[in-house]
């Protein structure tokens, strides 16, 4: 079975950043579409960012364009989301999911991001 552990949340001040990492075994890591999904108290869960497999583009909600960065290390089986200017309402569970055509789908156990001063 297919494993994603995410690492690098934390409490941070407003504006400050952080870097999360989503470490993935047991598949193909360079043949999955990642993504960043994050679930606050109270809402659905949403997605942040996404990138592809092969080529690595990448995408974003509207929310995060021009303050997160999402990026991908197919040696290190590795996926990241660095966090610039992060707000109050950035405060969520991270989690990370991987995905190769419809049935392959994994979700990593997510990691509390909280913005607050």
């Amino acid at each position: 079975q297919a494993q994603l552990v995410e690492s690098g949340g934390g409490l941070v001040q407003p504006g400050g950043s952080l870097r999360l990492s989503c470490a993935a075994s047991r598949l193909t890591f360079s043949s999955y579409a990642m993504s960043w999904y994050r679930q606050a108290p109270g809402k659905e869960r949403e997605l942040v960012a996404g990138i592809t497999s092969g080529v690595g583009n990448t995408s974003y909600a509207d929310s995060v364009k021009g303050r997160f960065t999402i990026s991908r290390d197919n040696v290190k089986n590795t996926m990241y989301l660095q966090m610039n200017s992060l707000k109050p309402e950035d405060t969520a569970v991270y989690y990370c999911h991987a995905e190769r055509g419809v049935i392959r789908k994994y979700w990593g156990q997510g990691t509390q991001v909280t913005v607050s001063s």
